[in-house]
């Protein structure tokens, strides 16, 4: 059997919403920072019902801080061989 990571989609909007929090950003400020008509997309995220695409999620991690790697939450799930 392997493994592979799966990114937990749920847990990782959870985490957006913690760490932009903790960097004293709000949903209006993140909305600012990519030039989005409203912050839905933002909101997508932090629900886990969608996650950024990759140039917005480097762009998050500079915005926040921290590396990609502190933002997404990866699962192990197991294949049968």
């Amino acid at each position: 059997m392997s493994c592979i990571p799966v990114i937990d989609m749920i847990a990782t909007g959870r985490n957006i919403a913690r760490l932009r929090s903790a960097a004293g950003l709000t949903v209006k400020d993140l909305q600012d920072v990519f030039g989005f008509a409203n912050p839905q997309s933002i909101y997508k995220w932090q629900n886990g019902s969608c996650l950024p695409t990759l140039d917005n999620m480097v762009i998050l991690a500079a915005v926040l801080r921290v590396g990609v790697d502190d933002i997404i939450v990866v699962q192990e799930e197991s294949l049968a061989s």
